[in-house]
């Protein structure tokens, strides 16, 4: 069908929470999906709109219901442009795993969003600040803690300001750091991990939390020697062991092998922070006879981007 602009947009996968820092604490990972948008001259048939390839193919929705064309279009619609989603084709090539806790719903959020900015832009519409992509994020998502590392990349602690707004700030990175993922076959609905998390805890718990989040910050930017100790959480991952016990055991062993783990978001998969080129050679040696895909990362400095692919000025 023919086209009369399109364009690619990349968002990484992202991990949340990174130990003390509970929907607050995220980074980007070096491993995106990727989203290419068509706008159609004509209008697209709205029950096959979008292909998918990789994570996700043959059991992700092909219409309008895409998670993807769903946030594009309502974005649009608010800008009062909901004829452009009637005319976007999606093709998606999907790399993040899915109900893994590695951000693959946040990465589609943004990617859907970053789709809407382009056209809009290409319909005469100003670029958005990055405080509204991330409250339209945060919108969908429910919390920033991995909406913002999927917009903005790096590491980031998100918070809301003293009117409710979510807001993040990017947290400087020590050059040495990078990390090792691993990624069982099990899923995990995020739902699911969170509703076993109780609605509050002792004072005393909380304070120490507290304590390692703060030590955190300084650990990641610049002291990469205390990342094990500030990655010790005390409100959420030992909650969850009862819908995720092996990821929990994981973490167990990574931990008594002195590596620096922790539940990546809702789960399963599980993140080690470290230094070192062999890693990922490290936290695999801590898990023998382990079934589970270990897999070395780095922190992505770069958020979601979009290139065009078929410059056409004035086309929308």
């Amino acid at each position: 069908m023919p086209a009369a602009a399109a364009f690619e947009v990349t968002v990484p996968a992202t991990s949340a929470n990174l130990g003390a820092g509970y929907d607050s604490f995220g980074l980007a990972l070096d491993l995106r999906d990727e989203v290419t948008a068509s706008l159609c001259v004509e209008p697209v048939d709205p029950v096959r709109c979008v292909e998918v390839e990789g994570e996700g193919e043959g059991s992700l929705p092909g219409d309008r219901s895409h998670l993807v064309h769903r946030i594009a279009s309502t974005v649009l619609a608010e800008r009062g442009l909901a004829d452009l989603a009637d005319r976007l084709l999606l093709h998606c090539l999907n790399r993040i795993p899915q109900s893994r806790g590695m951000g693959s719903s946040a990465s589609a959020v943004v990617a859907g969003i970053s789709i809407a900015d382009a056209l809009s832009a290409g319909a005469g519409l100003p670029e958005p600040p990055a405080a509204e992509k991330l409250a339209w994020a945060t919108r969908f998502e429910g919390h920033p803690d991995n909406a913002a590392p999927a917009l903005y990349g790096g590491v980031s602690v998100s918070y809301a300001d003293a009117q409710g707004r979510p807001q993040s700030a990017s947290i400087p990175v020590d050059p040495r750091v990078s990390a090792a993922l691993v990624i069982p076959s099990a899923r995990l609905d995020t739902a699911v991990a969170r509703s076993l998390i109780p609605a509050t805890v002792p004072h005393a718990q909380a304070a120490a939390n507290s304590a390692v989040a703060g030590l955190f910050v300084h650990a990641i930017s610049s002291a990469p020697e205390l990342l094990f100790d500030a990655t010790a959480d005390r409100l959420h991952q030992e909650f969850r062991r009862p819908a995720m016990p092996e990821a929990l055991a994981r973490v167990d062993a990574l931990r008594a092998a002195g590596l620096a783990a922790v539940v990546s978001g809702a789960g399963p998969t599980v993140l080690v922070l470290g230094t070192g080129g062999d890693l990922a050679e490290r936290t695999a040696a801590a898990l023998p006879g382990d079934d589970a895909r270990v897999r070395g990362a780095q922190i992505s400095e770069a958020g979601a981007t979009t290139t065009a692919l078929s410059p056409a000025p004035g086309a929308v």
